[in-house]
């Protein structure tokens, strides 16, 4: 089995287009290099809270001029309630954000205090609320877009989609570099909006409030003045308590901040919130003095400062900056989606890849999840804002809720243990019970006026988010508990019974032969499977070709597919209870390109057809040819000078075990277990675990420092293929689940492994089923 040296790892279209988009990867060791400062975590997780300002009293409005004409100065008292509720909020999540410094915010509050179900609830409104929040976000700044150019109107859910696309790329970028990015529009629309606000006050101190010029009201506002009910002032107030959203991202995203993090992320809390209430304040106040009504043509805020400036170039650098932050609000949800749900997949809530980190030390799958699950809603609702909006608000605020009836219980707990914690317990106690009364009743209030307006989506999304979030956890806990039984012993003697399949007398065929005499199995039988009119004559081709082999079988026809044929031939191979059925597949493979995949669908469902059977292992031995001759091999059916069988495993239990005994039954030269480290956390005490259970094959230990497997795989398995009169097995354990929906949630390294080797030149891939029952 001679050949040439091995190529590097070729770096495709897709890689390089990755790098030009996100960067370079960063090692895991550069983490804290990626925290925050404050003046960068205030843009990046603040721009939700802050950009609210926009529309919060417009929402306000929108109730009130629908029910009465001239009802704007009622505006301004529902306003101070709102804000008088921000502040016992943003007071409440302070006291989260010292308590909790690992972040989470609700989720890890209502866990700690309320138990399993209500951090669930907690935790799904919220994850709700934040997909909503970039959807309304992007559509209002593309509203605000459409206002300057209506003719881009019929484009709206494809620049809506834009905008999503553009925020992802720039957070898989890294902490550091959005918060670069994003910070200069933030602070611009902060200081557009105190220049506004300061000029329009001073206005109204010595010469009268700027009053807005008539512009066409939205269609649907009441014609003349009625009494307003209490219904109406309740919708009305629920609808600007959107001015709340996004206050709970920085309590999410606690770790982000640089040391002392609990400190620095109470310390910009608390500035974001004087910084909110203060600019809601002030336009609030500027609306109901300034005869603005509500346009589809020009937002309040437009109308205020079109009023403040007579129209002039601080009226469009105002809305230049309202757009910006309006579309960049959605960069709070990208920071807090993400974390959370890598919180929640580390409680095994959701799929584990979630908790992995990409190239630049962020969540990216939660990050890509996000901006798909916002896309899909954009187009749902066919980015119309008014439709969206009404679905906002209810899963903030039971977040809320939840969180500060977590605190509330937690203080009378530390109060009644005493010790060091127990100073200034009730009036934190204090702090939380008003916070849980307060959003507890906006919630409700929230449900009963906009139930029928859409609210109901969300309603009903959450218990069923809850029952996936359970299903999912109550699927790991089982396998779990599967693989922990320890009835798998660490040794065992079995035999290895082999069914080669022959598809041609090719280099592939060739090198099959050559490894499955190496490890001289129990009994070997070879079936053509090719096409039978080639079949004349192959027989006595075969024994030439063999030099003294088995005689070769030809595959029995029938009804059913070839994965159903090949079944009927693995079934009648006599062995014991515990021993192996290894199906040898040869591939051999005329261009190292994925595409090959896609071409030989008919392999691949073969594979995992056969993966099913009991006791059968599938082994894949490709080659790669170039010019028509073999990369890497001699194409001569000749037994390895040395074989050497690398197991590689991703924990200690009974389906490594497994993969370890069939190892074994290899009879390599060498035999190793190989555990890459790609989370350190994860990765405590394994080699104490792997002693403990009496494994008899050392385990090598190797850092992934870039969390990534390409390289660390090839560096092992190229430790021993560059010899060129070495054939490396890599065995890897697969879990089997019963239901397709549970695949998303395993073996996502092994396909990513099988895929990356399967271009490796001397290198035979082995998978070896566990079935989850």
């Amino acid at each position: 089995m001679g050949g040439g040296p091995v190529d590097r790892v070729q770096v495709g279209f897709g890689t390089l287009l990755k790098r030009f988009l996100v960067g370079r990867a960063h090692p895991s060791h550069r983490l804290g290099h990626e925290h925050l400062p404050k003046a960068l975590a205030l843009p990046i997780l603040s721009s939700d809270a802050l950009s609210s300002v926009a529309y919060a009293t417009e929402q306000i409005l929108v109730v009130l001029l629908v029910a009465s004409v001239g009802s704007q100065q009622k505006a301004l008292p529902i306003a101070g309630a709102i804000a008088a509720l921000m502040l016992v909020v943003v007071a409440s999540y302070a006291q989260i954000c010292r308590a909790y410094p690992m972040g989470g915010g609700g989720y890890m509050v209502s866990k700690d205090n309320l138990g399993t179900g209500p951090s669930l609830v907690a935790a799904a409104a919220l994850l709700v609320d934040l997909v909503l929040t970039v959807a309304v976000s992007v559509v209002a700044g593309v509203v605000a877009i459409i206002s300057f150019a209506p003719t881009l109107l019929t484009h709206a859910v494809q620049l809506s989609v834009l905008f999503v696309i553009l925020i992802t790329v720039a957070n898989l970028r890294g902490l550091r570099e959005s918060g670069a990015l994003f910070a200069l529009p933030t602070y611009a629309f902060i200081v557009a909006i105190f220049l506004t606000v300061g000029t329009g006050l001073s206005q109204c101190l010595f010469s009268g409030c700027p009053q807005a010029e008539p512009v066409p009201p939205l269609p649907g506002l009441a014609s003349e003045a009625e009494v307003l009910g209490l219904f109406v002032v309740l919708h009305a107030f629920s609808s600007g308590a959107t001015a709340l959203t996004g206050v709970e991202a920085i309590a999410t995203a606690v770790p982000v901040f640089r040391r002392p993090q609990s400190r620095n992320a109470q310390t910009t809390l608390m500035l974001m919130g004087a910084i909110a209430i203060a600019m809601f304040l002030g336009i609030s106040y500027l609306a109901t003095h300034g005869g603005v009504t509500v346009s589809a043509h020009r937002s309040v805020v437009a109308q205020i400062a079109h009023a403040t400036f007579n129209g002039g170039p601080v009226f469009y650098l105002v809305q230049v900056f309202t757009t910006a932050i309006l579309v960049l609000a959605a960069n709070t949800s990208f920071q807090a989606f993400p974390r959370l749900l890598a919180i929640l997949a580390r409680d095994r809530f959701v799929p584990r890849r979630f908790a992995n980190m990409g190239d630049r030390l962020v969540f990216s799958n939660g990050v890509v999840f996000l901006a798909v699950a916002a896309s899909l809603l954009i187009w749902a609702f066919e980015a119309n804002l008014d439709k969206l909006i009404q679905l906002y608000v209810v899963g903030v605020f039971t977040d809320f809720t939840l969180s500060q009836i977590g605190m509330v219980k937690r203080w009378i707990r530390v109060g009644r243990q005493g010790g060091s914690a127990v100073e200034g317990w009730r009036r934190r106690l204090v702090v939380n019970s008003i916070g849980a009364v307060a959003t507890g009743t906006v919630l409700a209030i929230t449900v009963a006026t906009k139930f029928s307006h859409g609210a109901w989506i969300v309603v009903a999304a959450i218990p069923a988010i809850v029952a996936v979030l359970a299903g999912i956890r109550l699927h790991y806990d089982g396998v779990a508990r599967h693989l922990l039984r320890d009835q798998v012993p660490a040794r065992a003697n079995v035999q290895n019974h082999v069914v080669m399949l022959v598809p041609d007398l090719g280099p592939a065929t060739a090198e099959a032969l050559g490894y499955v005499r190496s490890f001289r199995p129990r009994d070997l039988r070879a079936v053509y499977i090719g096409h039978p009119e080639m079949a004349a004559g192959l027989p006595d081709q075969w024994q030439e070709f063999c030099r003294g082999g088995p005689v070769l079988e030809e595959l029995p026809m029938g009804n059913g597919d070839l994965t159903e044929r090949v079944r009927r031939v693995v079934r009648q191979t006599q062995r014991g209870r515990d021993d192996f059925v290894t199906v040898v597949l040869p591939e051999l493979i005329d261009r190292a390109s994925l595409r090959y995949l896609v071409r030989r669908v008919d392999l691949v469902r073969l594979k995992a057809g056969l993966l099913r059977e009991p006791g059968v292992v599938v082994t894949d031995v490709p080659v790669v040819t170039e010019g028509g001759l073999p990369r890497g091999v001699d194409g001569r059916p000749l037994v390895p000078s040395r074989t050497v069988a690398l197991v590689l495993v991703s924990g200690v239990h009974d389906a490594t075990a497994r993969a370890v005994i069939y190892a074994r039954s290899l009879a390599a030269a060498e035999t190793r277990a190989v555990f890459f480290v790609v989370d350190p956390e994860g990765s405590e005490g394994i080699e104490r675990k792997w002693a403990e259970r009496g494994f008899d094959i050392p385990l090598d230990v190797v850092e992934a420092p870039f969390r990534d497997l390409t390289a660390p795989v090839l560096e092992e398995v190229r430790r021993f293929s560059t010899r060129e009169d070495t054939v490396v097995s890599v065995v890897l354990p697969e879990l089997l689940v019963r239901h397709w929906w549970h695949f998303p949630l395993h073996n996502q390294n092994a396909l990513f492994i099988k895929r990356l080797l399967l271009f490796e030149p001397r290198v035979i891939l082995s998978s070896v089923p566990y079935r989850i029952e």
